[in-house]
C-alpha cells in the first residue's frame, strides 16, 4: 500500500489521472498523492467508468474537469453547470467557442462562485500542437494564443490554459488572469504526445499559477523517489 508522510508544502500542480491503470483508480493512490499534489485532472475518458466516477466523488482535493468544452451556448453552459454539480472546481472549455459563449459563461462563473470557488479554463492552443501539425509558423502560434485570450478576457474570463512557451506573453499583457499550463516535463521524462514542452521552474517562473503533470508521476516506478525529483526541480 502507497503511504505518504510529505510534510512538505503541496507541489503546484494538477496530476493527471486520464489512464486506465488500475493501480490509479484505488483509495491509496489518492491518499498518497493528495498531500502531495493541489489537485486532480480527468478528461472524458474517466466519465464512462462507474468505478472511477464513484472514487472521485470521495476525493477532497480541488477537482479539475478538463472535458474542453466546445459546443452552441446553451450546451455548453449545461455542461459547465454539471461539471460543478459533480464537484468539480475548475473546468475547461474551448475559447474558440466565441464572444456569445464567453459572455454567458462568465455570468454562470459569477453565479457559480455565489456557492463555492469555481474558474472557467479558457483552453487556447494545445500543447500536443506544433508547426509541422498546424502548417503554422511559430510567431502566428503566440499570436493565436493571444488573440483568444484577448477574447476570452474581454468577455469576463480570467483563467486560462496555455503552454509555458506562451504564458509568458500573456501574463504581461493579462498580470491579473490566472494559468495553467500542461506540456511541462523534466529534462529526463518521455515528452509523449506533447510537443510545446518546457521545464517545471521555467513554467512557474514565466508566469503559470498551476501546472498539469500526468504520466511523469503516474507511471513512475518509484513514486517517492519521482516526487522527490519534482519537488527538487522546483527549487
Amino acid at each position: 500500500m502507497l503511504e505518504s508522510t510529505s510534510l512538505e508544502p503541496q507541489l503546484p500542480l494538477f496530476l493527471a489521472l486520464d489512464s486506465d491503470d488500475n493501480k490509479i483508480w484505488q483509495k491509496s493512490f489518492f491518499d498518497t498523492f493528495s498531500s502531495e499534489v493541489y489537485g486532480f485532472k480527468v478528461g472524458p475518458r474517466v466519465f464512462f467508468n462507474t468505478h472511477k466516477i464513484e472514487l472521485l466523488k470521495k476525493i477532497k482535493s480541488p477537482l479539475f474537469v478538463d472535458c474542453k468544452f466546445f459546443d452552441i451556448p446553451k450546451t455548453m453552459l449545461a455542461s459547465v453547470r454539471a461539471a460543478f454539480d459533480f464537484g468539480a472546481s475548475y473546468v475547461t472549455v474551448h475559447t474558440l467557442c466565441g464572444s456569445e459563449s464567453l459572455e454567458k459563461l462568465k455570468t454562470l462563473e459569477l453565479e457559480l462562485n455565489k456557492i463555492r470557488p469555481f474558474k472557467i479554463l479558457c483552453v487556447t492552443v494545445l500543447t500536443s500542437y506544433s508547426i509541422a501539425n498546424l502548417g503554422w509558423q511559430a510567431e502566428e502560434i503566440k499570436e493565436e494564443v493571444l488573440r483568444l485570450a484577448q477574447q476570452a478576457y474581454s468577455s469576463g474570463l480570467k483563467s486560462f490554459v496555455c503552454s509555458a512557451l506562451e504564458v509568458a506573453e500573456l501574463k504581461k499583457n493579462f498580470p491579473d488572469a490566472y494559468f495553467v499550463t500542461p506540456g511541462v516535463r523534466l529534462p529526463s521524462d518521455e515528452k509523449g504526445d506533447q510537443v510545446r514542452v518546457v521545464g517545471p521552474k521555467e513554467a512557474l517562473s514565466n508566469g503559470a499559477d498551476k501546472l498539469v503533470v500526468g504520466r511523469p508521476l503516474v507511471q513512475a516506478q518509484d513514486i517517492g523517489f519521482a516526487l522527490k525529483t519534482w519537488r527538487e526541480a522546483l527549487v
